[in-house]
């Protein structure tokens, strides 16, 4: 197979930074706009500005670059490569000046929301930030709702996200690290943390592999999280996220590392450990007693609906000597109009509810709630009374089903599915014997998994104690300071 040649050439566009050039790269663009504005009124003394419409904000670009120009007088009292200093230097009324002295920059910056300024003879340009600021205003997340606590979400302006953070967060030593991801995006991926308590390994590995992506840019979730987590094959997620601001500095102080893209609401954190997966933002909320309650119901969910079907199929199917009589006789009674196996029966339910499941996301809402509720009564009660199923097997698979969704994480709840299945078949092959194997071989799974190498399966606290009773932080990570308080 031949070699593919890098798509994108560095430099990207070659020669000097002129505005002529600026042009070139931008032909055949509606957006592109450029201007030339003379100084205080004198016809011999005239610069050129080139910007992107609807990158930058009208107003400012009026106020902080056209009306200096056309009316300081200091400007127009003082030779152009003067007057070129001195607004280097700080003349014009905005803090985003910088000088540009290749077509790269020049290019870049204007793609974020810069004008440039080119003086006559001069092979460099004024950078000048006037980028408006239209974006989605924080609203609540939608995915984490917010029981007791703050409802604000992150959104997708990185800068906006950074500040939700550090209004959290007020300490110096936050650390906010920026790096370029994609050819062609030129995404800005922070990598955040606090100095002194994160592992700075952790910080190194997570700005070692930013620094390797080569892709085109990143337009998705998993194009970042693909590129950053230590195993493919495997259907469980390595790397946690939170569309919660709190959530997030709660993890920041905790010693993790946090994760955030330009164009993504949502913030990641690293390394990702299995009870990463089973917290929610209300755990430090409620009473200590509550929130283990609830937390040890999460675990027990993931129980259920992993194990509920291939048990229920084990059972009816190799050890009906293990069910009581009574219960056994019902399932035989049952049983007996329907023409399918129980297996059949089992990963027929299971298939209903994900398609029902994913159509019920895909749709809009008004008829996604439809479509539910019509897929529930026809795999519901129209299956059993059609002798398609029996009613034992709609009773564990619905409550399988349910359990699923406690799980705070849908990634997690997503895998355990994958598992369900596999695990059904396993207990039709060899009953119990089959049903333990299968949770020899997940367990076996688990255990090599490895998030920024640390285990996957560390765990800090299954029961979540008193608040002041909590001395360390909270979290398998190699913190560099574990205590949080006297």
């Amino acid at each position: 197979m031949d070699s593919v040649p890098h798509p994108r050439k560095e430099p990207r566009f070659p020669g000097p930074l002129t505005a002529e050039n600026i042009e070139t790269i931008f032909r055949d663009c509606a957006d592109f706009s450029t201007r030339s504005i003379i100084l205080h009124g004198d016809l011999d003394r005239s610069v050129q500005l080139c910007w992107i419409e609807g990158m930058v904000r009208g107003e400012r670009m009026n106020d902080y670059v056209l009306r200096p120009l056309a009316q300081d007088p200091m400007l127009a009292s003082l030779p152009l490569h003067e007057a070129y200093k001195i607004m280097a230097q700080g003349a014009l009324y905005t803090g985003g000046v910088r000088l540009c002295t290749s077509l790269d920059e020049g290019a870049k910056s204007m793609v974020e929301g810069s004008c440039l300024v080119f003086f006559p003879g001069q092979e460099r340009a004024l950078s000048i930030s006037v980028a408006t600021e239209e974006k989605r205003s924080v609203g609540e997340p939608e995915n984490e709702p917010a029981l007791k606590g703050a409802r604000d979400s992150f959104v997708e302006s990185l800068r906006t996200n950074t500040s939700l953070v550090r209004r959290r967060l007020r300490a110096p030593e936050l650390r906010v690290k920026e790096h370029i991801v994609g050819r062609q995006s030129l995404t800005p991926v922070d990598v955040v943390y606090l100095d002194g308590i994160a592992d700075g390994h952790t910080v190194e590995l997570i700005e070692a592999r930013l620094d390797e992506m080569d892709i085109d840019g990143i337009e998705a979730t998993g194009n970042l999280e693909e590129y950053l987590v230590d195993r493919l094959n495997t259907p469980f997620p390595l790397l946690p996220f939170t569309q919660r601001p709190d959530r997030f500095c709660a993890g920041l102080l905790e010693g993790r590392v946090g994760i955030l893209a330009d164009g993504l609401p949502l913030g990641y954190l690293a390394p990702g450990t299995l009870d990463q997966f089973f917290k929610t933002g209300q755990d430090r909320a409620f009473h200590w007693m509550v929130a283990t309650a609830l937390n040890l119901i999460r675990y027990f969910c993931a129980l259920v609906t992993l194990l509920l079907p291939g048990l229920y199929i084990a059972m009816v199917t190799f050890h009906p000597e293990a069910i009581p009589p009574k219960l056994a006789l019902s399932i035989v009674a049952a049983k007996q109009q329907v023409p399918f196996s129980t297996i059949f029966e089992v990963l027929i339910m299971l298939l209903s509810f994900e398609v029902l499941q994913e159509a019920g996301l895909r749709l809009p809402g008004p008829i996604g709630s439809t479509v539910s509720i019509l897929g529930g009564l026809v795999v519901g009660s129209a299956a059993v009374e059609a002798h398609i199923v029996s009613p034992a097997v709609l009773i564990a698979v619905a409550i399988a089903g349910v359990a699923g969704y406690t799980q705070p994480s849908q990634d997690f709840a997503g895998a355990l599915r994958l598992w369900r299945f596999l695990l059904a078949i396993l207990a039709s092959l060899g009953g119990l014997f089959g049903l333990t194997a299968g949770c020899v071989g997940l367990l076996w799974h688990l255990s090599g998994l490895e998030s920024f190498e640390v285990p996957y399966l560390s765990f800090h606290n299954l029961i979540r104690p008193p608040l002041p009773d909590m001395k360390l932080r909270d979290g398998a990570v190699n913190s560099r300071n574990r205590r949080n308080q006297k």
